[in-house]
């Protein structure tokens, strides 16, 4: 189970934003998600998800701004699930907890933690997921326009026509964004992060 808690940066001096984000979660996860994204305290959101990709579409939703820590764990959840996020218990939550913590101390504020004995492990995976998050902060305004109207389904040649400007643009633009490595690089640690979230035991079950 992937557990994902994220801490609204400086929270005292902006908008709450906890509200609009768990409505944007809850878009971005659908029925992946365990229950419903939920407030965990003042300015803190929480989410589960069996999903190694939703997990992993979560993060790099909220770290694109700078205005979240994220912590993300994987680990056990206990059963039976209660009613609301906030109630959920185990280790993935207990390590989410530590995650996010650490996250608030790192450059790029994120921070993952595994329970122990799964693999890939921390020391594999932080590492590639801080990469595709370093690529994705220097990308430009424009290089996020044209990733967002890729992401609705647009053709290459459609979102020229959307811009204003030639296909050849748009493919310059394409690859000064790096869009298809973080496409490539998005399946492959998602493949491995769904790797680490499966026992190595088979016979193990949730607590």
């Amino acid at each position: 189970m992937f557990a994902l808690t994220a801490d609204q940066v400086d929270s005292r001096h902006s908008d709450d934003l906890v509200e609009g984000q768990l409505t944007e979660l809850a878009r971005l996860g659908g029925a992946r998600l365990l229950l419903p994204p939920d407030r965990s305290a003042g300015d803190e959101l929480q989410l589960a998800t069996a999903d190694a990709a939703t997990a992993l579409a979560a993060v790099l939703h909220l770290t694109r701004d700078g205005r979240w820590s994220v912590g993300l764990a994987i680990g056990e959840v206990r059963y039976p699930l209660p009613t609301s996020t906030r109630a959920l218990a185990g280790s993935a939550f207990e390590l989410a907890r530590r995650a996010v913590e650490t996250a608030k101390k790192r450059q790029l504020r994120f921070a993952l933690e595994i329970e122990e004995g799964r693999h890939p492990d921390v020391a594999t995976l932080q590492p590639l997921i801080e990469l595709l998050l370093q690529l994705r902060a220097r990308r430009t305004p424009e290089g996020w326009e044209l990733a967002e109207l890729l992401q609705e389904g647009l053709t290459q040649k459609q979102a020229a026509k959307r811009l204003g400007i030639t296909p050849q643009a748009v493919s310059l633009r394409a690859q000064s964004a790096h869009l298809r490595i973080e496409i490539a690089a998005q399946t492959a640690l998602a493949t491995l992060l769904g790797e680490s979230s499966s026992p190595s035991d088979p016979t193990q079950s949730a607590e």
